[in-house]
């Protein structure tokens, strides 16, 4: 596979990326600044000319969305077309029961309260009061439609000239182009709209277009004296010997596994359990972690894979402060990641962790595919579980069933239900379940699995909107696709003692997680200086099989730094993009983004120049 040059977008997409931040800055001072509630969701639509309904809003943003940047908006106004003209009049034509291009108060009350999204009385009032422009108790609907279009069409050119009016972000660079203003005529009544209330930067990045090689970084004296070029060239994985080969007589090692999952969340991060590792001697290890495969006796290879894994291992100190790095998982062996090496008698953290580069958020197409079903009806007319459902949770069941036993413990249910629900399951509730469902020494089967999710469908009269609201915390989109987790497995291998592994939910995981990777790129690797800066460093980790890069600000004020990475060739970012501006707090150390190459089989080069924005 070989890397391609980003197309340079046409007029009319490069329109729509102007309109689009404009619609976005209207709401927030940045578009580094996240959508934080569906309210501001609906705002930032509103400004783009949208008219969400509280279906659409609900799609975009459901009960696990903590946030969305601006480049899920940007995809979002791709999906959602604006209202025209001519489909306002088709469906206010529809309630015209006379024909006369005018509709009564309670013609618009019955077509408002009893379909689609019903309204209340009083909201069908407020808008008939807004509607009846001549005050004679009927609505023109044609007149209303035109205004309607002529205020979504202010609201627009007002965003535009506010984006236009302010210097400071016509000077901040968005992307790999600085903005430039479309040539139009701005109306001053529009200009007198009221700004938006002021809302905080958060640290976030940017899609950027694709312009010119030449407005691809900051274009101030300052920005280009403050840049930091760095240049890796890595060979592909078919020319590398493996530096830790498995060990000889490995069968008659001592043998510990746990499965688990990573997921991907609304907000773009990714989750997964931790694990504590008990070593009752001082012993050499051999550590492994891999993708899961979970097959239904298919040829096809499972979609994640190609994802990678590791694991990084921790001192199991008392507090997060107390943990040190000991080791991490450097070296691949075909489809594993391994480390070998002594470890001393004790208690370890075992912290899985991938970078984010081939496991990432998809555009949600199947949104507007007929979902598979879920459940029917037997000729008995009693509910069942479809074929392709009792599938896919036979192969949670296998996700879930953590020691692979074949049986889930009450411990391990409840992982599932704090996944999938937010809640626990209690021992007074699991002896219902030893009633009602197939278990095996207090421990819940597949077909008792099975029973219960059909018996909360039963409950629900066939309704599958619990059900899907677990497969999608699950990872699986509508099509029963495993598209937002990665299942893996890690294996501990022990020459001289009996390792014991145990999975846990730690509060301080994800930050435990964070420091860990942090240490292990700023340990293995010099820091450099931005040129003319004597408090921002960067730090760039060079691993087999990984790039990953550090910021390290230690000023008493907040920094931005600008990445371009457009001179890499066959490489894959965790920030999705080759262009970005990441902002790293006063006094504070960021991972900026980690690296792998696109196809493993060729040569990969890695080549990222970062500067600081004008203004910080």
């Amino acid at each position: 596979m070989s890397f391609q040059e980003t197309p340079v977008p046409s007029d009319e997409e490069e329109a729509f990326y102007v309109h689009c931040r404009a619609a976005y800055l209207a709401v927030f001072r940045s578009s580094l600044t996240s959508i934080s509630s569906k309210q501001q969701l609906c705002r930032a639509l509103q400004q783009a000319g949208r008219n969400p309904t509280h279906a659409t809003l609900n799609k975009y943003w459901t009960p696990r969305t903590s946030k969305l940047n601006f480049d899920e908006f940007f995809e979002i106004l791709k999906s959602e077309k604006k209202t025209e003209e001519t489909e306002l009049m088709k469906a206010f034509k529809k309630m015209d029961v006379n024909s006369d291009g005018y509709i009564s108060h309670s013609e618009l009350e019955k077509a408002l309260t009893t379909r689609g999204e019903k309204m209340t009385t009083e909201e069908v009032n407020a808008i008939f009061s807004m509607a009846d422009i001549n005050k004679d108790g009927k609505l023109d609907y044609a007149e209303f439609c035109r205004l309607l279009v002529s205020t979504v069409e202010q609201c627009q050119t007002a965003a535009l000239e506010r984006l236009e009016a302010n210097a400071k972000l016509k000077r901040q660079n968005f992307g790999s182009q600085s903005y430039s203003p479309p040539k139009s005529s701005v109306s001053s009544a529009a200009a007198t709209l009221p700004q938006p209330p002021e809302t905080p930067r958060a640290e976030s990045d940017t899609t950027l277009k694709k312009d010119s090689r030449s407005s691809s970084r900051p274009s101030s004296a300052r920005s280009r004296r403050s840049s930091l070029s760095n240049s890796i060239t890595m060979t592909s994985s078919t020319n590398k010997a493996s530096k830790i080969p498995e060990p000889s007589g490995l069968q008659d090692w001592h043998h510990s596994y746990m499965k688990g999952c990573f997921f991907l969340e609304d907000d773009g991060s990714i989750s997964s359990l931790q694990y504590q590792l008990h070593l009752p001697q001082t012993t050499t290890v051999y550590l492994t972690t891999q993708p899961l495969s979970l097959s239904h006796g298919l040829d096809l290879p499972s979609s994640w894979m190609t994802v990678d894994t590791a694991l990084f291992v921790t001192s199991a100190g008392e507090t997060k402060e107390d943990s040190t790095l000991v080791c991490f998982t450097e070296t691949k062996e075909k489809e594993k990641y391994v480390w070998k090496g002594e470890l001393d008698a004790g208690t370890y953290y075992l912290l899985p962790f991938t970078s984010g580069c081939r496991l990432k958020k998809r555009s949600k197409k199947s949104l507007s595919i007929k979902p598979i079903e879920l459940v029917y009806r037997t000729d008995t007319g009693e509910l069942d579980l479809t074929r392709e459902l009792r599938e896919v949770l036979s192969d949670i069941f296998e996700v879930i069933d953590l020691d692979g036993n074949g049986l889930l413990s009450l411990e391990e249910y409840n992982f599932f239900e704090l996944r999938t629900s937010g809640e626990k399951c209690d021992k007074d509730s699991w002896a219902v379940c030893k009633e009602n469902f197939d278990m095996r020494k207090n421990q819940l089967t597949r077909q008792g699995f099975m029973e219960l999710n059909l018996m909360e469908a039963t409950e629900k009269d066939g309704d599958p909107a619990d059900l899907w609201v677990t497969l999608e915390a699950m990872g699986y989109n509508r099509m029963l696709e495993l598209v937002e987790a990665c299942p893996f497995q890690l294996d501990v291998h022990c020459e001289g003692t009996q390792p014991a592994i145990q999975p846990l939910s730690l509060d301080s995981g994800p930050k435990l997680l964070i420091q860990a990777l942090q240490k292990s790129i700023t340990a293995k690797t010099g820091a450099k200086a931005l040129r003319g800066q004597d408090n921002v460093f960067i730090y760039t980790y060079r691993g087999e099989h990984r790039i990953s890069s550090l910021i390290a600000n230690k000023a008493n004020q907040k920094v931005t730094v600008h990445v371009n990475n457009e001179q890499s060739r066959n490489c894959c970012s965790s920030r999705g993009m080759s262009v970005f501006a990441v902002e790293v707090p006063a006094r504070t150390k960021l991972v900026c983004q980690n690296i792998l190459p696109i196809n493993e089989r060729q040569e990969w080069t890695y080549n990222c120049v970062e500067s600081m924005l004008p203004g910080t």
